[in-house]
């Protein structure tokens, strides 16, 4: 029988319960319900999250979404967390406490501020060090809607608004994905909330069943932050992926694979326009900084395809 990820995603119970407290139209919901479908029935899981969004919407004692164990811990510590949890594990099972039939997985849930930023050492620290854990960073939106070094050059944010003097976030985006595969991990990868959960499905699995420390890096839009109307969701996810701002692409021990490249690339602008926080880029005299935006998309897609052909060609 072929394999069909549709029919198994559609046959396996939500390990991410409704009545949650997040957002319409927030990304972050259907990253975690699709990562934790990818799990197997009999396993079992530790989901540990920081401080954020994610964190008081779905677990407000006594009441929770999450049908595995559930760590909160603070804003800068999930890594620390959740790769302390994966030790203790080894360590009892070593030990004999633990029924050898058991498996346990580790999966991290972080936002932008609590992985690209004050959050970013205890991450790295538990990829160099090799935990056999999942470290998922799915909600692009720091509490209050403060910029991130996650978020885009020139948006309008609280701390970095845009007016006559500042244009918006003056530096250009951090790119993660890129740094936490350079910790030679054997998996990290980006994905998108919605508009391909075939791609997130099978990324989560084999990050997941992939011995050691691996990295997801899922873009999941917020309706509050970034300024579109709640059902559009899907349509921003899209866009992102069919301008090249967001490339679908995996790094399985150092050899890269973009996973989706468009036909027909569309221009930036497409990606920026249904979004509140880049209106004044299209205010007249402001066409420089679309101009610019579309520059640096262009530089890293195409630093992609280098790379995807080199690790290509030395691996095989």
């Amino acid at each position: 029988m072929a394999y069909n990820v549709k029919e198994i995603m559609a046959e396996k119970p939500s390990r991410f319960k409704a009545g949650h407290r997040m957002c319409a139209g927030c990304g972050a919901p259907p990253v975690a319900r699709m990562v934790l479908r990818a799990l197997k029935p009999e396993d079992h899981a530790v989901i540990c999250t920081a401080t954020g969004c994610m964190e008081v919407s779905t677990f407000m004692y006594p009441y929770t979404s999450w049908s595995d164990s559930f760590i909160h811990t603070a804003f800068e510590c999930a890594g620390a967390t959740l790769s302390g949890a994966e030790a203790a594990y080894r360590s009892l099972k070593k030990q004999g406490k633990l029924p050898e039939n058991k498996e346990i997985k580790f999966i991290a849930f972080g936002g932008d501020g609590g992985t690209y930023d004050i959050g970013l050492q205890s991450l790295s620290g538990a990829m160099e060090r090799g935990h056999d854990m999942v470290y998922v960073c799915g909600a692009y939106m720091n509490t209050g809607i403060q910029r991130s070094s996650a978020t885009p050059h020139f948006a309008d944010t609280t701390t970095s608004p845009a007016g006559t003097k500042i244009p918006g976030k003056m530096q250009k985006r951090k790119d993660l994905t890129e740094i936490i595969a350079s910790h030679h991990i054997p998996y990290a990868a980006q994905s998108i909330a919605t508009a391909n959960f075939k791609d997130l499905y099978e990324k989560a699995e084999k990050a997941i069943y992939t011995e050691g420390a691996a990295f997801l890096n899922v873009l999941a839009p917020c309706p509050r932050g970034w300024g579109y109307p709640t059902d559009d969701l899907m349509q921003i996810n899209k866009l992102a992926v069919e301008t090249c701002y967001w490339p679908l692409y995996e790094v399985e021990n150092g050899k890269y694979k973009i996973n989706y490249k468009p036909a027909n690339k569309l221009p930036v602008e497409e990606f920026l326009k249904p979004q509140r926080r880049f209106k004044h880029l299209f205010k007249p005299g402001n066409e420089w900084m679309i101009e610019e935006f579309q520059k640096e998309v262009d530089e890293r897609w195409e630093s992609l395809l280098k790379l995807e052909e080199i690790t290509n060609r030395e691996n095989g």
